[in-house]
């Protein structure tokens, strides 16, 4: 399945045998799927049926469903409501001074005139309805797929920014190492105060330290997640949720990559430089991802 935005919105119209079914989706991003109804009472009867098979299609975003039925002039008729208009002329009969009661004022009133309809969903106004939300819902699809494989494009383009970035920062690891370790070097000497230690303890300490600022783990972690992210965002399928916890991970990893900026001599701040670059694109990433099913 196509990787997809939450955001998409269809509508259709069907002439049946009872009249014009109207049937509109509209949907926006959530955490959850989230459906509401917007229609009569008279579609009571099918909403359960409506609501599984949105739940089949869709699996997460705030969804607004409507559903109406505009029946044709020839097969609408309209009955007075009695108890009303009788209520009506009792009011004029007990209170002195009313004068006669207006028909054509009544008939204004709330509630006076009632529609009369089936009060039943009949099996094939159930089966037409069904048809029109699942074609809807195929549009609202098409619709979607397509926003979200501009989304991914989008993201994809972020991700192989974060990708070059983290190679630039393992290739100035090259030249780091061999500098930090012989400052480690000095700054043990300097300790010892002359002290006789064997030379060779003394560099495996220094390694030791070195190693503990290399950020090697971090950028093979790093670079991992980018590939991970790009699979997710061309595999398809729901991949909003796995996205963001991903996202997390890379931001650790680059908060780490910062921390040991510190250890990086000269190369500090151009390592600084790149890890908030790497944070950027993240960022830009995740604005994205929220309005990815």
């Amino acid at each position: 399945m196509t990787i997809r935005s939450m955001t998409g919105y269809a509508r259709l119209r069907r002439s049946i045998p009872e009249g014009e079914l109207t049937v509109s989706l509209k949907t926006v991003n959530h955490r959850a799927l989230d459906l509401h109804f917007h229609m009569s009472s008279f579609f009571d009867p099918v909403e359960g049926a409506m609501r599984n098979l949105v739940k089949q299609e869709l699996n997460r975003g705030h969804v607004d469903i409507r559903c109406s039925l505009a029946r044709e002039a020839a097969k609408q008729t309209f009955e007075v409501n009695r108890p009303l208009l009788d209520a009506y002329r009792n009011l004029f009969e007990t209170q002195s001074g009313m004068g006669n009661p207006d028909l054509n004022e009544a008939l204004r009133l709330p509630g006076m005139l009632l529609e009369t309809r089936e009060d039943e969903v009949s099996e094939s106004l159930h089966e037409a309805i069904l048809g029109a939300l699942t074609d809807a819902l195929t549009e609202l699809n098409v619709q979607r797929e397509r926003e979200g494989a501009a989304l991914a494009k989008q993201m994809l383009a972020y991700n192989e920014n974060i990708h070059a970035q983290a190679a630039k920062v393992r290739g100035l690891r090259t030249q780091i190492l061999p500098i930090l370790r012989q400052k480690i070097e000095v700054k043990i000497n300097d300790l010892l105060n002359g002290q006789s230690i064997d030379p060779a303890r003394i560099s495996q300490e220094a390694a030791f330290l070195a190693d503990r600022g290399d950020v090697e783990e971090e950028i093979t972690r790093l670079l991992t997640h980018c590939t991970h992210l790009e699979n997710l965002l061309t595999k398809g399928g729901e991949a909003g949720k796995k996205i963001d916890f991903l996202l997390q991970e890379m931001n650790r990893e680059t908060n780490t990559i910062l921390s040991k900026s510190n250890n990086a001599c000269d190369f500090g701040l151009q390592i600084t430089e790149i890890g908030l670059a790497v944070k950027t694109e993240i960022e830009r990433i995740r604005e994205q991802s929220l309005n990815l099913e």
